[in-house]
């Protein structure tokens, strides 16, 4: 048989965007921050305070959806910088279907701490009612990627993608999900229908973040 040229043209569609960064003023404000979080929640009435989908949740405690809210200096600086980084990516991501000139102006909707103690774990869920999310470790404790100790799990969005199983698949199959690794001062912004969970943690000092919903509006 003769050889036949023919040139395929590779079409990637609706692929996920997700973002990580270095908060560079990690170490100036991780003292202050985490004196503002262990603060609310010495008032703490219940574990879960923002009420919202208590049973997926184990071994931590999280606050109102209110934390960046707070009038202090650490806080504060983290809100903005927050802010800004979510603007850069809405307009990354959407400059090409906003009219020319536009800019992405982000506002964080809902915000909230988690310490997570030993034997800790938040189930698998997604965020409603905003457009980015995100996660930033101000202390990792001891989370380490090998064993998947206290790890962020972000799972395949396709729906349905694994209805059928055979070789043609494989390449499904093979990426349902994908760990990321939580590192002091590092920051991961992703969408809002991104399923995510917080895998099992272990370990003598507490994990602990602040995650952030949010909403864009064009400047």
């Amino acid at each position: 048989m003769s050889e036949i040229d023919v040139m395929i043209e590779d079409i990637n569609l609706w692929q996920t965007q997700m973002f990580a960064l270095n908060y560079p003023d990690h170490e100036a404000i991780k003292s202050d921050l985490l004196k503002a979080i262990y603060a609310n929640q010495e008032q703490q009435t219940m574990a879960v305070e923002s009420e919202v989908a208590i049973d997926a949740k184990h071994g931590l405690y999280e606050s109102k959806l209110d934390f960046l809210t707070q009038p202090i200096p650490a806080v504060r600086n983290l809100r903005e910088f927050v802010e800004e980084m979510l603007g850069t990516v809405a307009t990354a991501v959407n400059q090409e279907f906003w009219p020319p000139g536009s800019i992405g102006k982000a506002q964080v909707t809902e915000s909230w701490y988690h310490i997570t103690q030993n034997g800790g774990y938040h189930d698998a869920h997604s965020h409603p009612n905003c457009s980015w999310c995100g996660i930033y470790y101000v202390d990792a404790g001891d989370c380490e990627i090998v064993t998947r100790n206290g790890s962020n799990r972000f799972y395949d969005p396709r729906f349905c993608a694994d209805q059928y199983l055979d070789a043609g698949t494989a390449y499904i199959n093979s990426n349902g999900f994908w760990d990321f690794q939580p590192t002091e001062g590092q920051m991961v912004i992703f969408p809002s229908y991104l399923k995510h969970s917080a895998l099992p943690y272990f370990g003598q000092q507490d994990r602990v973040i602040v995650a952030f919903n949010s909403i864009i509006t064009l400047d």
